[in-house]
C-alpha cells in the first residue's frame, strides 16, 4: 500500500493479483510431479514480486533492504491433499480497514495429519473463493510464524493449489503466507480464529518478517 492516485493504485493491485494468479498455475502444475521444484518457483517469484512490485505490501524502507522472504525449506510431509468434511453452517464478518467488513462462510473443515481440524471458509461477497488461514503454535514468538496467523489458500486472489486427480484439495503448507498486514500496519487482514489454530509448531513456509512478533 502506497500513496499512488487511486487509478494507478487500483491498476498496480489488478496486475499483482494477475502475477500471483500466473505464479500459482505454474505450481499447481509443477506441483504434480515436483513439489519441491514448485516451492522454489513460487519462493523466487514472491521475493521479485515483494522486491520490484509497486503494489509490494512491503514499506519504502523495508524494500530498499530487502534481501528476500525468510521461507523455511521444502518438507514433504506438510503437503497434504485431503477430503473436505461438511460442517455446520457458521458465518464470520471480519472487519477491515481496508475492505470494510469481510464476510466469510464455513464450508466444511479438512483434517491436517498429525496437526488437526480446520476450518475451510469461503468468501460470502461477490466473486465467492475458498480461505484457509492457519495459526501454529510458534505464533509470534522470535523465530516462529506471524502472531496472527498465515494463508495457505485464499482463491479469490490467486492463492489456489487445487485439487489432486481424485478431487480431494491440495493443502501443503510449505507455501503458508504471511498476510499484507505482517509488513504494514496500515493493511488490515482477516485473521485465522480459533477453529483455524493448531497447538503445535508448523515449521514450514514463510516465517515471520524480522521487525514483527505478533497481529
Amino acid at each position: 500500500m502506497h500513496d499512488a492516485t487511486p487509478l494507478a493504485a487500483a491498476l498496480e493491485v489488478a496486475d499483482w493479483r494477475r502475477r500471483v494468479a500466473e505464479t500459482y498455475a505454474q505450481v499447481r502444475t509443477l506441483a504434480r510431479d515436483d513439489p519441491a521444484g514448485a516451492h522454489a518457483v513460487w519462493v523466487q517469484q514472491r521475493d521479485e514480486l515483494f522486491c520490484d512490485h509497486p503494489a509490494s505490501p512491503l514499506t519504502p524502507d523495508a524494500r530498499a533492504d530487502f534481501a528476500g522472504l525468510d521461507v523455511a525449506p521444502y518438507d514433504p510431509a506438510y503437503r497434504f491433499e485431503v477430503a473436505v468434511e461438511p460442517a455446520a453452517e457458521q458465518r464470520l464478518d471480519v472487519a477491515t480497514g481496508t475492505d470494510g467488513v469481510v464476510g466469510y462462510a464455513r464450508v466444511g473443515t479438512v483434517d491436517l495429519p498429525g496437526l488437526g481440524r480446520v476450518t475451510l471458509w469461503s468468501l460470502r461477497g461477490y466473486g465467492g473463493g475458498l480461505f484457509l488461514p492457519l495459526k501454529d503454535a510458534s505464533a509470534g514468538q522470535d523465530g516462529g510464524t506471524y502472531g496472527g496467523g498465515r494463508y495457505v489458500l485464499d482463491t479469490i486472489k490467486g492463492a489456489d493449489l487445487g485439487c489432486d486427480r481424485v478431487g480431494r484439495l491440495v493443502v501443503d503448507l510449505n507455501f503458508a503466507y504471511n498476510p499484507s498486514c505482517a509488513y504494514d500496519h496500515r493493511w488490515a487482514c482477516p485473521l485465522a480464529t480459533r477453529s483455524n489454530t493448531v497447538d503445535v509448531a508448523v515449521p514450514v513456509g514463510e516465517r515471520v518478517p524480522p521487525t514483527t512478533t505478533a497481529a
